[in-house]
């Protein structure tokens, strides 16, 4: 191994560091697997020379209890080895899961835009999946096969070192080959790897978009990407299997170099009447027995390279830094009045300019209406005041408290968001509207729900609030989807709405009555609310109309109009091509 790849396994190890009584026990129960084999070489020679040779039949009777005692004596050495390894790999396996599942949910808005949910869950789920090899498998064979080699080697070397020495020379000779075909191995793991991630992303895709890819008959199109991008994988995982099977034909025909060696000189010996027969099959054992462990070290390097191309994938995530933390001091927000001060704020994505010096201030309980084109950076203000993103300039406050300098719990527990997307979860309605605060009792569930016009349709369902709304809540309407979104928001029951387009993506029925909702959520609330629909920010307080990241005209729908400016533009060919 480089230095690079000892750290990566140094690391891995160090996630097995708790479980080291189970890792003692099981080395313990090691030296017992060892010592069987070595016991076995050592008694060639008395069965060879005394029972065979000299014909001491009173051995017989003592060969049946002397074989099925070792062979007890090593499958329970053999079970507390691998059980005991095993758990140890599996438990630091499950902590490397939980701490990378842990860490990605912290980790930016910005990470989740330029990493895809195939690729992560990918890593998560298959690169972790990997690495068990590393931490189970690899530790069992290691410890159990090096244990046997050094017992047999040791007792080779005490039986007769120069045939050991010849026998010996091999194992630093398959170490260059076996180097050779574990950097081929690692190198086409890691690909392969990454060509699962591209496996994963199209079946995410898939499922999640199921009904597009119906509605437009691609069903052919989607299976072609898939077998694509499978057989990606599979040119890859093929060039892992053909220098892993490599391996092995490569050690064995290194290893008979030694075996002919030890026999060529072990009979010249026999013949020269130097040792006896018993004595040469003795040796003969130990090495044969001597090679396997070899053999099976040489195949755990192999393991162990397709696991450091995995866990280089899985470290590079949870290397990730995450962009916004709560600061070392961070207060907690108390719940808010309501005033909300924008205070020259910019914000780019990467090169890409959003917002530039914008500010505004709201009064506690004031709605403001966020209009503009495509691109005005309507949707940043939302993500910026959620602290998805932190800008590079300027400062949000919310009662005067800069919200770096409070704990983003504390923060979003003030905050109730309500997207255009509606995601909801895949459990029951009453799990899905107390999402934002689950001790809420039943009666709080519906009353919310009630206020946000859902009650009526949820009892009509067969399993009412019990009801399973499926994946992404495929078994609503949209505008049933929405209301649940509302409701759930009104449960959260936060003095500061964000409203992102919550009613762009519904029909005109659809719309009056989640408008109805939306007002007895904004009632008494500060409300931030982007609307693609101009009549239904009409009512705002105060409307504010972004182009290019800024400011281009405040105040009222009325007011708006009579400017005959930006508003009046947009007001005009919406209602034009609504007519």
């Amino acid at each position: 191994m480089d230095s690079k790849e000892k750290n990566i396994y140094l690391r891995l190890v160090r996630y097995a560091a708790p479980y080291k009584g189970r890792i003692a026990l099981s080395m313990l129960a090691s030296l017992g697997v060892a010592g069987s084999d070595a016991i076995i070489a050592y008694l060639v020679k008395p069965f060879v020379d005394d029972l065979i040779v000299a014909g001491n039949l009173s051995m017989i009777n003592w060969i049946p209890f002397l074989v099925v005692g070792l062979a007890a004596f090593k499958g329970i050495s053999r079970y507390i080895q691998q059980y005991n390894i095993r758990i140890a790999g599996q438990s630091a396996i499950q902590d490397i899961r939980n701490r990378m599942y842990s860490h990605t949910l912290k980790l930016s808005m910005r990470f989740f835009v330029n990493n895809s949910s195939g690729s992560l869950m990918s890593r998560i789920l298959n690169d972790v999946n990997v690495m068990q090899a590393a931490l189970s498998d690899v530790l069992v064979t290691v410890l159990r096969e090096a244990t046997t080699l050094i017992a047999l080697t040791c007792y080779a070397f005490y039986a007769d070192w120069r045939m050991a020495l010849m026998a010996f020379v091999v194992i630093p000779a398959a170490a260059g080959p076996a180097s050779a075909l574990g950097r081929k191995i690692k190198k086409f793991s890691w690909r392969g790897q990454g060509a699962m991630g591209n496996v994963t992303l199209v079946l995410e895709q898939t499922f999640s978009g199921i009904k597009v890819i119906k509605a437009f008959g691609n069903e052919k199109r989607e299976d072609q990407k898939f077998k694509r991008e499978n057989d990606g994988y599979f040119r890859f995982i093929c060039k892992t299997f053909r220098y892993d099977a490599a391996s092995s034909p490569v050690i064995e025909l290194l290893t008979s170099f030694g075996v002919a060696a030890v026999l060529w000189y072990g009979l010249n010996r026999v013949m020269a009447e130097e040792i006896t027969k018993g004595e040469l099959f003795s040796i003969l054992a130990a090495i044969l027995l001597m090679y396997t462990p070899l053999k099976r070290l040489i195949r755990v390097n192999n393991i162990i390279q397709q696991a450091l191309g995995a866990a280089e994938r899985v470290f590079e995530i949870l290397d990730q830094p995450a962009e916004i933390v709560d600061a070392p001091d961070a207060l907690e927000l108390p719940r808010s009045c309501g005033q909300v001060n924008f205070e020259n704020v910019s914000f780019a994505y990467d090169d890409e300019v959003v917002l530039r010096n914008f500010s505004v201030t709201s009064r506690p309980g004031e709605v403001i209406a966020l209009v503009g084109p495509s691109g005005a950076g309507k949707s940043t203000i939302i993500s910026l005041l959620n602290r998805f993103y932190d800008p590079q300039a300027g400062r949000i406050l919310i009662d005067g408290h800069d919200i770096r300098t409070v704990t983003q719990k504390s923060l979003h527990d003030n905050l109730a968001l309500v997207d255009q997307e509606t995601f909801l979860f895949n459990d029951s309605l009453l799990n899905n509207i107390r999402y934002g605060r689950p001790d809420a009792d039943r009666e709080m569930v519906e009353t919310a729900a009630r206020q946000a016009y859902a009650d009526e349709f949820i009892r009509l369902l067969p399993e009412g609030y019990e009801t399973m709304i499926g994946d992404r809540g495929v078994r609503l309407s949209g505008g049933q989807r929405q209301r649940i979104c509302i409701a759930r928001a009104i449960l959260r029951d936060a003095p500061i709405l964000l409203l992102d387009e919550a009613t762009s993506a519904l029909d005109t029925e659809s719309e009056a009555m989640v408008q109805q909702a939306l007002g007895n959520l904004m009632r008494n609330r500060t409300t931030f609310v982007i609307a693609h629909r101009l009549s239904t920010v009409m009512h705002a307080d105060r409307i504010l109309v972004l182009e290019a990241g800024e400011i281009k005209e405040t105040g009222s729908h009325q007011q708006l109009l009579e400017k005959g400016g930006l508003y009046q533009r947009l007001y005009d060919l919406q209602f034009q091509e609504q007519g």
